[in-house]
């Protein structure tokens, strides 16, 4: 199952719901009109409870049951499906309490629209895109970024509840992941956290997405009147794409007949993209900072070929490979835009 969406067996559909377009190798359901936290909920079959489960041990021949305290078993209660181990401390959040977070965000009101949910392995992860209110506009406005919130949560201790700001440029859907050096598109809460703090956290992530929206939508304006030429760009794409000093090393002394075939076919494919693409030609992007900084982000979400949509995602939105590579192209479009061509030469 290389897609990894959850199957139920026992409704015989996957654990996945997207509105009007498909994904996911066009498993789960599609629905046309944008859902209330109820219906996602049930769109992406997952309306299901978790539950701590008290874990026995027993000997090899031994008849006998011995509990383990302070140990748990998370575990759903309508398949059964065990998840993990988890401490004493360790709090669930439950499917509609990741939603109800999200409600909390917008205060409950008409402004989030679930776009995308579902469960992956057995359930024991979950992620939600819902689409903020507002836009960032760059340009004369024909360039617009949507603001979306991205959520995912585990059962089985494997890690913190995790939501992100991802801003998406509509033209190309690309993913525009962007910490500022003084801020962070990301906020991560405990499982061992009470209700309290974890809505305190949603408008936190709210707060996030209003600042890192408004200053992006400077910066973005700012390089669209920013030129850069052909061979600038794929100075920076290098630099943005370069994974590690060896090849830090081999381009500072000029001897790219020794650099990896597999970076070499990244490059060119990202400056292919950058300087083909009909999203690279319009007046925001064309000759720019701003399309240079595309160039990276978009060879990544649309030319970029991963295994799996699960691997796609990790890359993109949790921290994987292509969100570094994003992060280091924000960096060196920054320094740029403050100091020119400087700003791509080799320390």
């Amino acid at each position: 199952m290389a897609h990894n969406i959850n199957f139920n067996e026992q409704t015989g559909q996957h654990a996945f719901m997207s509105v009007k377009q498909t994904a996911w190798h066009g498993l789960g359901q599609i629905v046309e009109n944008y859902p209330t936290s109820r219906e996602a909920i049930a769109f992406a079959g997952l309306d299901y409870e978790v539950t701590k489960a008290s874990i026995f041990a027993r000997g090899a021949g031994d008849f006998d049951t011995y509990p383990i305290h302070d140990q748990f078993a998370t575990m759903r209660t309508d398949t059964k499906a065990v998840f993990g181990v988890v401490g004493k401390d360790y709090q669930i959040v439950q499917n509609s309490d990741a939603f109800a977070f999200f409600d909390a965000i917008v205060g409950g009101g008409d402004g989030i629209l679930y776009e995308t949910a579902g469960a992956l392995g057995n359930g024991e992860r979950i992620f939600i895109t819902a689409k903020l209110p507002g836009y960032i506009r760059v340009g004369n406005g024909d360039d617009v970024t949507q603001k979306y919130i991205f959520l995912t949560t585990s059962h089985d201790g494997s890690g913190s509840i995790t939501a992100a700001f991802t801003p998406v440029r509509i033209v190309c859907q690309n993913t525009l992941n962007a910490a500022l050096r003084n801020a962070t598109n990301v906020v991560r809460i405990r499982h061992t956290a009470g209700a309290k703090e974890r809505l305190e956290q949603a408008h936190k992530v709210m707060g996030v997405a209003d600042t890192l929206s408004l200053q992006l939508e400077g910066i973005f304006n700012q390089w669209a009147n920013v030129r850069i030429e052909d061979k600038q760009v794929k100075q920076l794409i290098q630099l943005a794409l370069c994974p590690n000093k060896e090849t830090y090393s081999l381009l500072k002394k000029g001897a790219t007949e020794e650099l990896s075939t597999m970076y070499k076919n990244a490059c060119e494919a990202a400056f292919e993209y950058a300087m083909a693409d009909d999203t690279q030609t319009m007046a925001t992007t064309k000759g720019t900072l701003f399309g240079a900084y595309n160039a990276v982000t978009g060879y990544y979400q649309n030319v970029r070929s991963f295994k799996t949509g699960e691997d796609k995602l990790k890359s993109i939105c949790l921290g994987g490979t292509a969100q570094a590579r994003g992060q280091k192209a924000f960096d060196l479009c920054g320094d740029f835009a403050k100091n020119g061509a400087v700003a791509l030469q080799f320390n």
